[in-house]
């Protein structure tokens, strides 16, 4: 016989989970007390607010393709970490919450710290769960992580009321064994999709971050360099295919690079493989692609049709789904209609200082193994425009719901994930100011994040945005100039530097190397560096602007 909160950490255990993300609180004393007996079989990393907790679980599952784990209770708790549960539905990130209840006998009698977080994240889970019997309780859990790792991955929420956690059930020792499974069976015509592919003149591979989920990655790249078709990623999809690859041709999209657009804009066959195509990267669905047909290969038939019209899909494993692929087509050389593709640069790259120069540097000093974090916004575009992702898991970012302030957590969560290595956190001074608190759990922990904040004073995308099409008229985008976040990282007892040019960014990245330690680089960049290229919103891809 064990206790409820017994069973779910013997329900983890199972599952090889070893490291929690959470924060205590009344609801969940009796589960925190159950891990104090347990503690040599996890590690729990105490945030110092929910939300960040919750991010950290993401990054941890994004970064080492293992679901994640995260506590809170109930209440404030519970809806602190709403938005993290937003930003891993919309990725499809596979993260594992409980939170906390007010006891079952006072449940809908407005308790003190009684939110029905249920109804609450019912449109933002892939599934979620109240407990009422304990003896439903391991079941439970093992269904949640059924769900989380399966098919299309994504968050689930298990709803726990306090007695739940007291009461007593027996745990079955076998239990449901059942794994994670991986969808083997293929609906759609392969053979078909492989004569297209053969027939065509202009193709593209379309990337996105199902690749990454599916593990893909590998299967991918031989089925690119069987049929000598290029690849443009989507800003989740990054990292599914090395940058450095002779047929990459980087991100698509709103911010998308020069070649990969009009590759898009020119191909007569899109060979979509996990993406969901999303409105910052299509544009107006009507003028996407003109020439092109789709053939759409997804797990989810939700997606096919959804936000472009689909001439031919094929669903299930993307990983079995490209074997056959590769299979069925012949050697190709698509190069020739690529070279012929109108060639053009962003001039403002050249300027002192720029981004370009500051991410391509630092990418250069740590090599292409590393682990990026962004939070949103132009720090988030630039990174994904100029690192050159080599591998999956090591690109973490908001994607789909564009979470300023899930960056910190989220680099939290994978110096957990991949202890020992180095993760860099690129962040811009908005997104910094949302989550610094946690320079605390970085600090206490000791962990290696180097930070390296884009610092031009304001909240850059909005201010690009006002200036393009508000006429110039900056309306609440200007930040504090006074701000010293240099000391403000030492006060956490994290050391740091500013950089103001390329040689005093040289000194700062060789201070920041000296040590497996926390370090903060604060880069001085001009307010008016924009983003570019930029696709206007209502614009096709290839009406992009250049500065």
């Amino acid at each position: 016989m064990m206790t409820g909160a017994q069973i779910i950490l013997e329900c983890l255990k199972r599952q090889k989970v070893d490291t929690i993300f959470g924060y205590p609180g009344g609801a969940v004393i009796p589960l925190y007390d159950a891990l104090y007996k347990d503690r040599e079989c996890f590690t729990h990393v105490l945030t110092c607010h929910e939300q960040a907790a919750a991010h950290g679980a993401d990054g941890y599952a994004r970064a080492t393709g293992k679901v994640g784990v995260c506590f809170a209770t109930s209440g404030p708790g519970a809806t602190n970490i709403v938005t993290a549960i937003a930003t891993a539905y919309m990725d499809s990130i596979p993260v594992v919450y409980v939170t906390g209840q007010v006891p079952s006998h006072l449940l809908g009698k407005d308790s003190f710290q009684e939110v029905d977080i249920t109804a609450v994240t019912q449109p933002i889970t892939k599934h979620n769960f109240i407990v009422r019997n304990v003896n439903g309780l391991q079941e439970t859990m093992e269904s949640a992580f059924r769900i989380a790792g399966e098919g299309r991955k994504g968050p689930v929420l298990v709803d726990v009321p306090k007695d739940i956690f007291l009461a007593k059930a027996q745990f079955k020792e076998k239990g449901d064994d059942k794994k994670i499974a991986e969808t083997s069976s293929v609906q759609g015509d392969v053979v078909k999709a492989a004569e297209w592919i053969m027939e065509s003149k202009h193709p593209i591979i379309y990337a996105g971050g199902g690749v990454v989920q599916a593990n893909a990655a590998g299967q991918l790249k031989k089925f690119a360099e069987k049929t000598g078709i290029p690849v443009v990623n989507t800003l989740m999809g990054l990292g599914g295919f090395p940058r450095c690859h002779g047929l990459s041709l980087g991100m698509v999209g709103m911010h998308g690079l020069h070649e990969a657009n009009m590759a898009i804009s020119k191909s007569d066959l899109i060979i979509a493989v996990g993406g969901r195509f999303s409105d910052r990267v299509i544009g107006p669905p009507d003028s996407f692609a003109p020439k092109a047909r789709v053939v759409h290969i997804d797990i989810d038939f939700s997606e096919i049709g959804k936000n472009v019209e689909t001439a031919h899909w094929i669903l299930g494993d993307m990983k079995g789904i490209l074997e056959l692929l590769t299979e069925f087509v012949g050697q190709g050389n698509n190069s020739d209609w690529i070279e012929d593709l109108p060639k053009a640069n962003c001039p403002g790259e050249e300027a002192d200082f720029h981004p370009r120069q500051i991410l391509e540097y630092l990418n250069c000093r740590l090599g292409n193994d590393i682990t990026v974090a962004t939070e949103v916004g132009q720090h988030q575009m630039w990174t994904a425009q100029y690192w050159e992702f080599e591998n999956p898991r090591t690109f973490l970012t908001s994607g789909g719901l564009g979470t300023m302030g899930y960056g910190m957590g989220a680099s939290v969560g994978a110096a957990f994930g991949k202890k020992g290595q180095r993760i860099v956190l690129v962040s811009g001074d908005g997104s910094f100011r949302m989550n610094l608190n946690e320079l605390e759990t970085v600090s206490k922990y000791n962990l290696p994040i180097l930070i390296l904040l884009m610092n031009n004073r304001s909240l850059g995308m909005v201010r690009q945005w006002q200036e393009k099409f508000c006429g110039g008229r900056l309306s609440e985008t200007e930040l504090s100039q006074e701000a010293d976040y240099v000391g403000i990282a030492k006060g956490f007892g994290i050391e740091g530097a500013v950089a103001i040019d390329m040689r005093s960014m040289g000194d700062a990245v060789d201070k920041a190397l000296e040590g497996m330690k926390p370090f903060l680089i604060d880069c001085r960049i001009l307010e008016e560096t924009g983003v570019f290229p930029f696709v206007p919103p209502g614009k096709p891809l290839e009406e992009m602007v250049l500065e």
